[in-house]
Formats: structure tokens, C-alpha cells, sequence
């Protein structure tokens, strides 16, 4: 059974935003961290956001500070990242991913993960 599953993604010119979702089907995630992480072919996977299950803790990665917002809606069992002034560095399937510890920025620490959404900037 799906348990993950992101949608939102697309083709964007630089500069352009973009609102990915990530919808979770099992209760247990609402009190769970959440993750978005980043991956292009040939290239590792790069933490992009992660929000704690109260959503009081919240931490992002360097390149995308500033510029991307995690949150979630615990009634919707969503979570979203927003994400605006694009450039074309940012193209790649973006991924959820849960875990019951706190903040990671290690793929390895999530147990859980969507198949992902694309998101395309051009430039």
C-alpha cells in the first residue's frame, strides 16, 4: 500500500515557484518527521527540508534557504514545500520521506519513502 505520495511537481522557468505535496495515508505519520530530499541521475540523494511532527522544528538545507518553506497540515495528512525564485540547479525528483526521529539530513535515517515528483526548471 502507498504510503507516500508526492504530487505538484512539473516545468517551471527560473524564477518561477512551485508547490509540491506530500500526502500521507497512515495516521502514525502525523507525529512523524518529514523530509524532502532531491536527486538527479548520477548524482546522491541532498536533503532539501525537514519538519518535526509538531512542526515546531524545521530545517533546511543551504542552497535552498531562504528561498524553499516546508510545512504541514496534519488535518490534510500533507506536508508541502513551497518553492520560489527557482533556478535551474533545483531540477531534479523530489522525494519525501518519514522517519520517527527527529531532523536528518541522512537518506539513510528515513524508513519511509514516496516514488517522487519531477521538478524541471529551465533556464
Amino acid at each position: 500500500q502507498v504510503q507516500l505520495a508526492e504530487s505538484g511537481g512539473g516545468l517551471v522557468q527560473a524564477g518561477g515557484s512551485l508547490r509540491i505535496s506530500c500526502v500521507y495515508s497512515d495516521r502514525t505519520f502525523k507525529s512523524y518527521t518529514m523530509a524532502w530530499f532531491r536527486q538527479d541521475p548520477g548524482k546522491e540523494s541532498e536533503f532539501v527540508a525537514g519538519i518535526t511532527g509538531s512542526g515546531a522544528g524545521i530545517e533546511y538545507a543551504d542552497s535552498v534557504k531562504g528561498r524553499f518553506t516546508i510545512s504541514r497540515d496534519s488535518a490534510k495528512n500533507t506536508v508541502y514545500l513551497q518553492m520560489n525564485s527557482l533556478k535551474p540547479e533545483d531540477t531534479a525528483v523530489y522525494r519525501c520521506a518519514a522517519t520517527s526521529w527527529g531532523i536528518r539530513n541522512t537518506p539513510s535515517e528515513y524508513r519511509t519513502w514516496g516514488q517522487g515528483t519531477q521538478v524541471t526548471v529551465s533556464s
